[in-house]
């Protein structure tokens, strides 16, 4: 089974997962924090944290714009590195 990107996670998924005992960890690994750089890493687990507390909708919706910005940040920036490295052993050969 493939795990769900971040992109399909909802509010109302975000609210539904807020209610478990463990919600810190359930809603990290749904939004696969683990996956970016660390500082995103941190920061997004405090914005996590953040929400579990207050439990608003609209920090919700934020979480999820934030993170998926993130991502796609992480992302171009291993997309770039791995194109430079290829040109760099390329002229290396």
């Amino acid at each position: 089974m493939k795990p769900k990107e971040s992109s399909e996670i909802s509010v109302q998924t975000l609210l539904t997962l807020r209610q478990e005992s463990d919600a810190l960890r359930v809603i990290t690994e749904k939004l696969r924090v683990k996956e970016m750089g660390p500082s995103d890493h941190i920061r997004t687990k405090h914005e996590v944290k953040a929400f579990v507390e207050s439990g608003d909708a609209k920090a919700a919706e934020a979480l999820i714009k934030q993170v998926s910005e993130r991502t796609a940040a992480h992302q171009a920036i291993t997309n770039r590195m791995t194109e430079q490295r290829q040109r760099s052993q390329q002229m290396n050969q």
